[in-house]
């Protein structure tokens, strides 16, 4: 949100929280995922447990892509999808990040069948969409 909210001009610029992690470009690797396919693996798993036999309904999967994306490239993803330029700054990292998360995805796929289906441009193409369609958030409904 605070990428959107920067391009749509409700703040001034976007903080980076830290450039020297231990990642291609020095910032946070994350694992974003589209808030579509996230439903989407919520439903599956709801789904899947309606379906499941009374000795196995206990059980977690993780919900992600898979892959990690740097702070730097969501921002850069995001430029392209609302063709502005998103300033940032770099602040210091804050206690406790660390340099890469992202989901290991491989029991969702045994277990639930599900898999997430948008990249990095969907996403940040759909949140644009989204944004310029409400520019004050949920405020305004």
């Amino acid at each position: 949100p605070f990428i959107a909210q920067v391009a749509i001009g409700r703040r001034e610029c976007l903080q980076v929280f830290g450039n020297d992690y231990d990642t291609p470009d020095g910032t946070g690797v994350r694992d974003y995922i589209h808030v579509m396919d996230l439903v989407e693996g919520h439903l599956t798993a709801h789904d899947a447990l309606d379906s499941a036999t009374e000795d196995n309904r206990c059980y977690t999967v993780n919900l992600g892509t898979g892959t990690g994306y740097s702070v730097l490239q969501m921002i850069h993803a995001f430029e392209r999808a609302s063709n502005r330029t998103i300033p940032y700054v770099m602040a210091p990292r804050r206690d406790g990040d660390v340099d890469e998360c992202y989901a290991g995805i491989e029991k969702a796929a045994d277990v639930i069948h599900w898999r997430a289906k948008r990249d990095l441009e969907a996403m940040c193409h759909d949140t644009w969409n989204w944004v310029c369609k409400n520019p004050r958030g949920y405020e305004a409904a």
